[in-house]
């Protein structure tokens, strides 16, 4: 059976009402009906007008039930807005926290590339000229070296000692072996210790002959002979010395020297 709408329910209602309100007019004047024919008709009217009415309130409860799950439903879906916007809110908040994270990570891999070319610009061999020989050396042979003048040049000459020895220990094949070892004979002559300064003098010497520093190495053999007695042996120097170097201002030195020994 179709629900009735309350249109239809008023247009019923009323039909009613006229037809026991001409029922009775006719049951007054003997119209239309007789009697019992009337009172069914009333009643059919009456069942019918009842079973409409049950019909709106059924209608009525069902528009009830469905506004109520309708509201149930938007509420429902209110909560899942809200539990999506929080959602959203973490992903926004968990996004910020990796594009911090990342930046973190970018600045300490700068950093980190930053002290490993540091480290790298330490170690990496540079180009070296000293007593007129050009070179490459690792960084710290040259800080080393320097470090070891800078002890010489203020007069610490026991200090200088220690560090020209272990340079030449340390770094054999340096290119500033040769005026390592020249540095460290003249420290020893200074405390005189004229038999090691001339060991490491003949070092330098049979290390490279053609050196710049060789001949005044030559010259400062000569020069330990005299200090320990050995004339003969300073004056045997002193003259290979003029033949190996003539045109050297050693050589000169070395004449002079030759002449007061006469």
């Amino acid at each position: 059976m179709k629900p009735v709408s309350a249109m239809s329910f008023l247009f019923l209602e009323r039909t009613a009402v006229f037809l026991l309100f001409a029922a009775s007019a006719g049951l007054s004047h003997a119209a239309l009906f007789e009697d019992d024919e009337a009172r069914q008709a009333i009643l059919d009217l009456r069942q019918r007008v009842e079973v409409v009415r049950g019909e709106s309130v059924q209608n009525r409860q069902v528009l009830a039930a469905e506004l109520q799950a309708l509201g149930k439903s938007l509420l429902d879906l209110q909560r899942q807005i809200e539990l999506l916007k929080a959602e959203i809110a973490t992903l926004r908040g968990g996004n910020e926290q990796i594009t911090r994270d990342l930046s973190e990570i970018q600045r300490q891999q700068k950093d980190q590339l930053q002290a490993i070319q540091a480290r790298f610009n330490k170690i990496e061999p540079v180009s070296v000229q000293l007593d007129g020989v050009e070179f490459t050396a690792d960084q710290t042979e040259t800080r080393d070296f320097q470090a070891a003048m800078a002890v010489f040049r203020n007069g610490d000459f026991v200090n200088a000692q220690r560090l020209f020895s272990s340079f030449v220990s340390r770094y054999p094949a340096s290119g500033y072996s040769v005026p390592a070892l020249f540095w460290l004979g003249n420290a020893q002559y200074a405390t005189r210790d004229y038999k090691e300064a001339m060991a490491n003098f003949r070092v330098l010497i049979a290390k490279d002959p053609e050196h710049v520093r060789a001949p005044e190495a030559v010259l400062s053999v000569a020069n330990c002979q005299l200090e320990l007695k050995d004339s003969k042996g300073a004056r045997k120097t002193l003259t290979d010395l003029i033949k190996a170097y003539p045109r050297s201002e050693a050589a000169v030195a070395a004449k002079e020297r030759l002449a007061t020994l006469k």
